[in-house]
């Protein structure tokens, strides 16, 4: 098979490079490094079964020869990415939602649209169904993310619908591991670089609100049976057990060695209280659930930003 990955040089679009090519497909990787990074692709570099795009996707997207699919992964998806780049976050969730359909239309391909948990808001039900319609402030601050998605999400559907692209549609929830950066604003990898530092882990009210954290190499398991074996309608993919933040603090600080303390800061606008995925479809549907735990997953990401120290 020959995919097209946008987001390519991203954290979960470098992974999911990686292991698209390992089953034995060909790789057409396209990003252009807003959020993405070179060091992440690199050592794809020379290997035939991979080719290289630097493009914006919210412009019009070309590519030659035949593709049997199309995996959208672009998009800024951490917190400060799309604070910061919130023009950009929309236009990529609408605009590069909206060529890369009609690319996959034109091209006869399966479309898979990255959509995120994000989409439930903070949610009123929990743990979180994939019928769950979410609790969304579309004028806060987060909203240009969620938004961006929810839109995607309905783009996605109105293109099976009206042209009868075949589609699928995953709402990813908290993943982590190798490749995220440092800086980033996602809890797992701010924590790991505060840690190693010697730095207060900044946890934000009391640092109770619940999150469900999912290994990276679980989750693009969970992508590529998607991929294959799914249907039309979103699935939740992430892992159900649910831990504070502060208890993510806390097991950070004893795997890491660290003298860190926990300060607390003042909560952000319309952070979720809960999060946690229902992952009944993905069970029944694609015969997934993750199996990395968490402190073996901490593990291996603390040994890589280990590494970043070094280099």
């Amino acid at each position: 098979m020959r995919l097209l990955v946008t987001g390519a040089a991203g954290f979960l679009g470098s992974h999911l490079s990686d292991a698209l090519i390992a089953r034995g497909a060909d790789v057409v990787g396209m990003d252009n490094f807003i959020t993405g990074n070179r060091a992440n692709i690199a050592h794809l570099t020379g290997n035939k079964a991979w080719t290289f795009i630097e493009h914006d996707v919210t412009k019009y997207i070309d590519v030659s020869g035949e593709l049997h699919g199309i995996l959208h992964f672009a998009s800024p998806a951490s917190p400060i990415d799309y604070l910061e780049l919130p023009i950009q976050t929309l236009k990529v969730g609408s605009l590069g939602t909206h060529n890369a359909l009609g690319l996959a239309k034109a091209k006869g391909a399966r479309f898979f649209l990255a959509s995120t948990s994000e989409v439930y808001g903070d949610p009123l039900v929990h743990p979180q169904t994939e019928g769950y319609w979410g609790n969304v402030n579309p004028i806060g601050p987060r909203g240009v993310y969620d938004e961006a998605k929810r839109f995607a999400e309905a783009m996605t559907m109105a293109y099976h619908r009206y042209h009868k692209v075949d589609t699928r549609i995953i709402r990813i929830f908290n993943t982590y591991g190798p490749r995220m950066r440092p800086h980033d604003g996602r809890v797992v990898s701010n924590f790991i670089v505060q840690a190693l530092a010697g730095e207060p882990l900044t946890v934000y009210g009391r640092g109770d609100q619940t999150r469900s954290f999912c290994y990276v190499d679980d989750l693009v398991e969970g992508i590529i049976r998607l991929f294959e074996r799914g249907t039309e309608d979103p699935v939740n993919i992430g892992n159900p057990n649910e831990f504070t933040v502060r208890q993510l603090a806390e097991r950070v600080i004893a795997l890491t060695g660290s003298r860190s303390t926990i300060v607390e800061r003042p909560l952000p606008t319309d952070d979720p209280k809960v999060r946690k995925p229902d992952i009944s479809l993905a069970k029944s549907r694609l015969d997934w659930e993750p199996k990395i735990a968490l402190d073996d997953g901490l593990r291996r990401t603390i040994d890589y930003f280990q590494s970043l120290k070094k280099t």
